[in-house]
């Protein structure tokens, strides 16, 4: 039996990468936006871009807002783990952010496109895709019209755009449709709590508990 109890307690532990990726309009922010809220020991990084500001936005809570010269000299610099070009804007995310939010134990979720979680799975293939896809295409259209936030025009272009983006869905290791949010909020927190249960998880955290139950 061990003889110090103290190391009964458990063990901090490599926290688990999520991306999470959709077409725009279904409901990704809002639904990480809650589960940030409802779950503790997760972070929603926080990415780089060259998008400009939308009403009621700020700088360093939605995202770092940079130009993109800025962006440029950062990818460069090899700052980045993914960056990506999406209607005509920069995104990234930070790698040293991640990597030291990741050995705090806490879990990090990325809001990218497909193109950043493919990047992001070759890199770090221990990291969980999670793909979210809206009911159907006419409610899709119907939330990308409800913003009021953007012009006619660029709804169109985004809804020409989704379903080439939504058939990257196979790439990702699970799939929420977000037809009722509640539900789909459920399905979100399982699927972070099913990683937190695995085997080699609970394995690293309780390996003293597991040696003194097997003594």
């Amino acid at each position: 039996m061990l003889s110090d109890m103290g190391n009964r307690e458990s063990m901090v532990t490599q926290g688990t990468l999520f991306t999470v990726s959709a077409p725009s309009g279904a409901g990704k922010t809002s639904l990480l936006k809650a589960l940030a809220e409802q779950l503790s020991g997760i972070q929603v990084s926080i990415s780089h871009t060259t998008r400009p500001k939308r009403p009621g936005e700020q700088d360093g809570i939605n995202y770092h807002f940079v130009d993109t010269d800025t962006f440029i000299a950062m990818v460069n610099r090899g700052e980045f783990l993914e960056h990506a070009q999406v209607f005509g804007n920069y995104y990234g995310t930070s790698s040293t952010w991640v990597k030291e939010t990741l050995a705090t134990g806490l879990d990090v979720i990325l809001e990218i496109d497909w193109q950043g979680a493919a990047q992001v799975h070759r890199l770090v293939p221990a990291s969980i895709g999670i793909f979210i896809l809206p009911p159907s295409q006419k409610t899709l259209h119907q939330r990308l019209n409800h913003r009021g936030q953007d012009e006619d025009a660029v709804i169109a272009r985004r809804l020409a755009e989704a379903r080439e983006e939504m058939s990257h869905y196979v790439e990702a290791d699970y799939i929420i449709v977000n037809d009722n949010f509640d539900v789909a909020l459920d399905e979100l927190r399982a699927v972070v709590l099913s990683q937190r249960l695995s085997l080699e998880k609970q394995k690293q955290r309780h390996i003293h508990l597991l040696e003194e139950l097997l003594s």
